[in-house]
């Protein structure tokens, strides 16, 4: 682990994110599991992918 990963775990043990933020952030989270679950459940619409790979010349 980088020494600068420890400093920045102190400042925030001294100095805590505020409840919005660590509640904006597990949303976004949440959010990003659902829309796994969604697309492992029931699978990737065609509407949503390409049709296929972009050839360049």
């Amino acid at each position: 682990m980088n020494p600068i990963w420890l400093i920045r775990m102190s400042r925030w043990a001294r100095n805590p994110p505020p409840l919005w933020r660590v509640k904006l952030v597990l949303g976004v989270i949440a959010l990003c599991f659902v829309l796994w679950g969604v697309e492992q459940f029931w699978g990737w619409p065609d509407w949503l992918s390409t049709n296929g790979k972009a050839k360049i010349r």
